[in-house]
């Protein structure tokens, strides 16, 4: 009899990965394209997956005033917020699926990507409204992904857990799960991560 695995995408990991890795905000198509990888893994080729787990936040919204010249913007008009929606009600449909949803915190501005390598490049300079970005933090998603991790181990759901992120907060959650008999696999889409996240795995993809 095959066992079972779940795959658990950290959405706020993946989406980045593939944005750089693309240039553009990821489809569906795309991610589909990284699950449809990580089942063709030979070693996952003896086990059946159960589901695949996606968590992520809603879209920030509401008004935001620049601190710098003091424009205020609606970020339910930014390109990325119909974008985000579309690609979570799209992925919602798609089969063996479940997304997990967390909350969406707005924390001031920050110096945004583009800006701090331009600087880092260039020098110093005097810094333009157009260098700083809302400083967004989704909260909630590590809980989640954690919660299930811990459920997933308990009950026996599955044999084994591909976990997609880059994040080493997971590492708690890994060893539980090792503990609980449940096999832990990293698919870390060849990012640079931390030794502790690699170490408390059984398979790194």
């Amino acid at each position: 009899m095959h066992g079972k695995y779940a795959i658990l995408i950290d959405g706020g990991f993946v989406k980045k990965k593939l944005r750089k890795r693309n240039d553009h905000f990821p489809t569906v198509a795309e991610i589909e394209a990284e699950i449809t990888r990580i089942k063709l893994d030979p070693n996952l080729a003896d086990y059946v997956l159960m589901r695949v787990y996606f968590y992520d936040a809603p879209p920030a919204s509401g008004l935001v005033t620049n601190p710098i010249d003091s424009v205020t913007s609606d970020l339910s008009t930014h390109p990325h917020h119909a974008a985000n929606i579309s690609l979570q009600q799209a992925l919602e449909l798609q089969p063996n699926m479940a997304l997990r949803m967390g909350e969406t915190v707005i924390h001031g501005w920050e110096l945004g990507e583009a800006a701090i390598k331009n600087l880092k490049t260039n020098g110093a300079r005097a810094v333009t409204a157009n260098d700083f970005v809302p400083n967004i933090e989704q909260k909630g998603v590590d809980l989640r992904i954690g919660l299930d991790i811990a459920r997933l181990a308990i009950r026996q759901l599955v044999d084994i857990i591909v976990v997609v992120t880059g994040d080493s907060d997971m590492v708690p959650a890994f060893k539980f799960a090792r503990r609980e008999g449940l096999r832990v696999y990293l698919d870390h889409m060849a990012h640079g991560v931390k030794r502790d996240l690699k170490a408390h795995v059984d398979l790194v993809l």
